[in-house]
C-alpha cells in the first residue's frame, strides 16, 4: 500500500483542496490482488487504490468513456507476420498505466483510507490524473499513449486503432496495445531499443523480454516458429466446471445428435447461469483453438434457454479439451 500511495503522490495524481459546497465527492478503496506467472505461480502481491466510479454522474464527472483494445484477429495477424519475417517479439507492461491519463473533467475524491493528511482530514482530492475505477480512466490512458506514439512517428491502423505501426527505411515496428499490456513486433533491435527509451521518458515501463504470456495466452518457441496455447486457461475452465477428472472424449461434438431448442429439459436458473459462464469462457478459448470453434458456435445458440442436452454437449467439449490441453495454434516461418 505504501508503494502504491508513494507512486500516486510522485505522479501528482491529485492535490488537496477544501471541500466545496455542492460538489459531487466520490469515495475510494484499496483493492488487493495476487499476480501470477504463466505457470500459475505467485509472482507478487499488489495493492491498488481504486475510485468508486459508480458514484460519478454523467455530464458532471465524466463524458466519453469508450477506449479501444486490440482485436484477437489483429494479434494473430501481427504474430504471423513477425514469425514469417523473423522479427523480434517483445512484451511490455506499463506500470500504473491509468495514472498517466490526464482528466478533462473536474473530479473530486475523498482521501485514501489510512492516508489522510494530518490537519487536513476535511480536505478532498481534486484529481489531476486519471485513477483506476474512474469511468473515463481507460479512455484517458489510451488518448495519452496514442498522442505519445503519434509524436514518435507511429500511426494507428484504420481497421484497428489499437494497432500502431512505424515504417522508416529498413525499420518497421508494430505495436499492439491492450490497455497496459503491449506487444512490440520489430524488424530492428536498434529501433526497439530507441522506442523503449522514448517511452520511458513519459511512462514507467517494464520490459518483460521475449513475448511469453499475453492475456492468458502462452507463447512457446518451437523449432520453426511459435505455438500459442491456453493450457492454464483450459485447466481453470475445467476446474470451474468440476471436470478436471472427467473421461476424455476424442471429438468435441457428437456427429449423431442434432441440437435444437426442443432438446431435453430446461435447466434451472443456477445451472443456466453456469452454462452461460462456461460457454463464454469457451468462446475466449477459440482464440488459439479453432478446432472447437464450430462446436462452441453450436452451444452458443442456446444461451437464452439452455437444456440438459445442451449442457451435455458443453461437457463433451470440456472432455475433449481435457485430452488436448497442450494443443494450440502454430505459426511457422514461411519458406519464401
Amino acid at each position: 500500500m505504501d508503494e502504491e500511495y508513494d507512486a500516486l503522490i510522485k505522479n501528482k495524481t491529485w492535490h488537496l483542496v477544501p471541500l466545496a459546497k455542492g460538489r459531487n465527492i466520490i469515495d475510494c478503496k484499496w483493492v488487493y490482488r495476487v499476480k501470477r506467472k504463466a505457470t500459475g505461480e505467485i509472482d507478487r502481491y499488489k495493492a491498488r487504490l481504486v475510485a468508486k466510479g459508480f458514484k460519478q454522474r454523467h455530464g458532471i464527472d465524466y463524458e466519453d468513456t469508450f477506449s479501444p483494445v486490440v482485436k484477437a484477429a489483429t494479434v494473430r495477424l501481427v504474430l504471423s507476420i513477425a514469425v514469417s519475417k523473423g522479427w523480434s517479439l517483445r512484451q511490455l507492461d506499463v506500470q500504473n498505466a491509468f495514472l498517466h491519463g490526464v482528466l478533462e473533467e473536474e473530479v473530486y475524491m475523498r482521501q485514501p483510507p489510512r492516508y489522510e493528511v494530518k490537519n487536513k482530514q476535511h480536505y478532498v482530492c481534486k484529481l489531476d490524473k486519471s485513477l483506476y475505477g474512474l469511468k473515463q480512466a481507460p479512455r484517458a490512458w489510451y488518448s495519452r499513449l496514442s498522442e505519445k506514439l503519434q509524436r514518435l512517428g507511429f500511426r494507428p491502423s484504420k481497421v484497428d486503432t489499437s494497432l500502431f505501426f512505424y515504417s522508416k527505411g529498413k525499420i518497421t515496428i508494430f505495436m499492439l496495445v491492450y490497455v497496459d499490456d503491449i506487444i512490440v513486433a520489430s524488424s530492428s533491435q536498434e529501433g526497439t531499443t530507441a522506442l523503449l527509451e522514448d517511452l520511458r521518458r513519459d511512462f514507467a515501463l517494464k520490459d518483460l523480454g521475449d513475448l511469453h504470456y499475453f492475456l492468458g495466452i502462452e507463447v512457446k518457441r518451437v523449432k520453426d516458429g511459435i505455438l500459442l496455447t491456453q493450457e492454464k486457461y483450459v485447466s481453470d475452465v475445467l476446474k470451474r466446471a468440476s471436470m478436471m477428472n472427467c473421461k476424455v472424449s476424442n471429438m468435441p461434438l457428437s456427429t449423431s445428435e442434432k441440437l435444437s431448442k426442443e432438446n431435453g429439459e430446461i435447466l434451472g436458473a443456477h445451472d443456466s447461469t453456469n452454462y452461460r459462464s462456461v460457454v463464454g469462457a469457451l468462446q475466449y478459448l477459440t482464440l488459439t483453438r479453432p478446432d472447437i470453434s464450430f462446436s462452441v458456435n453450436k452451444v452458443c445458440q442456446f444461451l437464452h434457454s439452455p437444456t440438459l442436452e445442451h449442457w451435455t454437449a458443453v461437457k463433451r467439449i470440456l472432455r475433449y479439451l481435457r485430452g488436448t490441453m497442450s494443443t494450440g495454434l502454430k505459426f511457422s516461418k514461411s519458406s519464401s
